[in-house]
């Protein structure tokens, strides 16, 4: 079959692995794959006052058996792994109808589990039957092509996204409702399972950079292009059914991407340029002869010229004489060790940044 250019931006309309089997190797940066859950309901469901509840019923949702479904799965992946850049992850999300099925299936095509994330919903669905415990999460797979994938991954962003804390593996947001949740020309949900934005703009943040490419192949009303297209991404999605390539193309064209400035986000220290203490003493920002000091002040380090630490009977590298004296296996050196301008501490980890600033 022959390929076609790379269609950023566009909403690709049709079988979603027919149309991933149309793209060059190698193209997207990242997938997110929001797959038919394969729900086989049985009957509807009927709240407590007599309502029926609109529950994931179309005909795309449904498979004449797990086979079926398995078949079906083996082959998006195929087509996923084929079009994914080899330090590009995929992320897919389900609940307990198919992901353990996909995840399987994922391990098979030989795809790397980084995480699982527990999506914890603030407002789930009650059960109104009452027999059993409420569905209150779904369970997203975030895979490498291969256990040695340099894949990117924005630490700090994510920690600093939360509050200066290690962001975990659950996260607690709400499902999409209100204003939020698109509607057709009937003034009905479109989807019956429309993602919230706020969980499509922490996927991204956390391992895209802005101008990667994101494929959805599963797009529904469009969260992936999106927040994409908020966040300065490029985007390709694919959809079969008319009905939801509309309202999303509609919700895309109404999103305002951010400013350049404010798609930034604190640069992870791995990608940054490696900074040697030396490099300090050389430009005169830690003279040699300065005195160094943790910052209780315990402990004073005299700096020599070659950019090594002298201090009571250790000497060695910042790093080495600080975890001697704490009687550590390690320590990080840059932000144990203070030196001390204007009758306050600085950290060496101020003046390393401030070095960087000034490449």
């Amino acid at each position: 079959m022959a390929k076609r250019e790379l269609p950023l931006d566009q909403i690709l309309t049709g079988d979603c692995i027919a149309e991933m089997a149309r793209l060059p190797d190698k193209c997207v940066d990242m997938i997110f794959a929001d797959p038919p859950y394969n729900l086989q309901l049985g009957g509807d469901l009927i709240r407590p006052e007599g309502g029926k509840v609109d529950a994931c019923d179309d005909d795309w949702d449904k498979f004449d058996s797990l086979t079926a479904y398995d078949d079906f799965t083996r082959e998006w992946l195929e087509q996923a792994r084929r079009i994914l850049k080899d330090d590009g992850t995929i992320w897919v999300i389900g609940s307990y109808h198919n992901i353990y099925r996909v995840g399987a299936l994922l391990q098979d095509a030989d795809f790397w589990i980084l995480n699982d994330i527990v999506w914890r919903k603030a407002n789930p669905m009650p059960n109104f039957r009452g027999t059993r415990f409420t569905n209150a999460h779904e369970t997203m797979l975030w895979c490498a092509k291969d256990e040695k994938a340099r894949y990117t991954f924005n630490y700090r962003a994510m920690k600093a996204l939360n509050d200066d804390l290690q962001m975990r593996s659950d996260w607690v947001l709400p499902i999409c409702s209100g204003g939020e949740r698109v509607k057709d020309e009937h003034g009905e949900k479109a989807h019956p399972t429309q993602k919230p934005e706020a969980l499509l703009y922490r996927v991204l943040l956390a391992c895209t950079k802005p101008g990667d490419v994101v494929l959805d192949p599963f797009f529904g009303t469009g969260t992936t292009g999106a927040v994409a297209r908020r966040l300065g991404r490029r985007w390709i999605g694919i959809e079969r059914e008319k009905s939801y390539v509309k309202v999303a193309m509609q919700r895309i064209e109404s999103t305002l991407p951010l400013d350049e400035s404010a798609m930034e986000t604190v640069p992870d220290k791995r990608s940054q340029p490696r900074v040697a203490f030396g490099l300090l003493v050389e430009s005169g920002m830690v003279p040699a002869g300065s005195t160094l000091m943790d910052s209780k002040r315990r402990w004073k380090a005299s700096v020599r010229a070659d950019g090594s630490l002298t201090c009571e009977s250790h000497s060695g590298s910042i790093h080495k004489v600080g975890a001697a004296l704490q009687g550590a296996p390690s320590c990080n050196g840059w932000t144990f060790w203070n030196i001390e301008k204007d009758g306050a501490l600085v950290s060496l980890d101020t003046l390393r940044s401030a070095h960087l600033a000034g490449l």
